[in-house]
């Protein structure tokens, strides 16, 4: 092995089991020092007391066991948690925890910024940083798990891949972090309960469907004409919206499972009642549900929030028309951690805990 030592959470179980058995382990080790990581939230060697301590120090003499810094903690008027996570190469990444009546969702980040420059997102504002690495995007989950296992908090029961970045555009190791997240050596999320949403990489949809990791899709779609779209959403240029929807009638889906199309709401723009009824028409067929999202604004931002009225016309033509059609309640607006409003912050000075 080299001198330098190994991000232990960077290896995939059957490569970490090679190389432990390689340094003398036994195979049985991998799956224990994975358990200490991923189910005892362990952050050091030191605290796996199961193994000796001798063998502890050669762990640490191999392996690091670095977990991202939390800068700060918000917490909004309606409980959404917003954690800003230092990384090792000091870019920052924001991660969103919204628990709800049924359910505890964590909003995860797979890219230090976006490059797809979408109009209604803040995200995208402050351009294309890095890749997130496997585990970096897995640490997320790890954290906010810990956290919540150490405040006594509801366990997370959902993830989804919806924060900072494109998820589609970092494959590789979004795919990664994705068997992470639901292998039983790993976190152990029910790919059921884990979603990734994507602003339209029609090549690497037809990737992830091949790739035997059954996680949800859900599709950003936010437009019903390549006009609008290709103005909001630069990526559509690239990838139109008739070989979009062409991706999605071929994605594979399982038994009771359907693709999430989610539709921000912007007013005067594509909230229109000809839009609805485009939509119904360009979906049918397809195994799906639509989130309806009014937009949420953000200092600079050129559009504007639809009032109540509109929202709920454009539901009702997609009710009468047999889709499952939520509007989606936007969570912590004020600690600007809703939809579209994360981003990477540059002022890392703080580090307070805001509950």
């Amino acid at each position: 092995m080299q001198n330098k030592p190994i991000p232990i959470k960077s290896l995939p179980f059957k490569e970490l089991q090679t190389l432990l058995v390689e340094q003398g382990f036994k195979k049985f080790r991998a799956a224990q020092i994975q358990a200490w990581i991923y189910k005892k939230y362990a952050r050091s060697f030191d605290e796996m007391t199961n193994i000796a301590k001798p063998d502890r120090g050669l762990l640490a003499s191999l392996f690091s066991l670095a977990s991202p810094r939390i800068l700060t903690r918000e917490r909004s008027s309606d409980g959404t948690r917003k954690f800003l996570f230092q990384l090792e190469d000091v870019h920052t990444i924001e991660s969103v925890l919204i628990p709800d009546e049924n359910r505890t969702t964590l909003c995860i980040s797979s890219q230090v910024g976006c490059s797809l420059g979408c109009r209604f997102c803040l995200t995208g504002s402050g351009g294309f940083k890095r890749n997130l690495l496997a585990y970096e995007i897995a640490d997320q989950v790890l954290e906010a798990s810990r956290i919540a296992a150490s405040e006594g908090s509801v366990r997370i029961s959902n993830i989804v891949l919806m924060g900072m970045g494109e998820p589609l555009l970092n494959f590789e190791e979004v795919l990664k972090a994705l068997q992470l997240i639901t292998s039983d050596t790993g976190l152990g999320f029910s790919p059921r309960r884990v979603t990734l949403s994507t602003a339209g990489i029609v090549p690497a949809i037809a990737a992830l469907g091949k790739s035997g990791v059954r996680v949800n899709l859900a599709i950003s779609l936010n437009a019903t004409t390549d006009e609008v779209r290709d103005r909001i959403m630069p990526i559509n240029k690239r990838y139109p919206l008739q070989e979009l929807l062409a991706a999605c009638r071929r994605f594979p889906l399982e038994p009771r499972r359907r693709i999430t199309f989610e539709y921000v709401l912007l007013k005067g723009v594509n909230d229109s009642e000809q839009d609805a009824r485009r939509l119904a028409t360009m979906l049918h067929g397809i195994r799906c549900k639509i989130n309806l999202i009014p937009f949420n604004p953000f200092p600079g931002s050129e559009f504007e929030m639809p009032d109540d009225t509109a929202v709920r016309r454009f539901q009702k033509i997609l009710l009468d028309r047999g889709f499952t059609a939520p509007v989606r309640e936007s969570r912590g607006k004020d600690i600007s951690a809703a939809c579209g409003q994360l981003c990477e912050r540059t002022d890392k000075s703080k580090s307070a805990d805001q509950g």
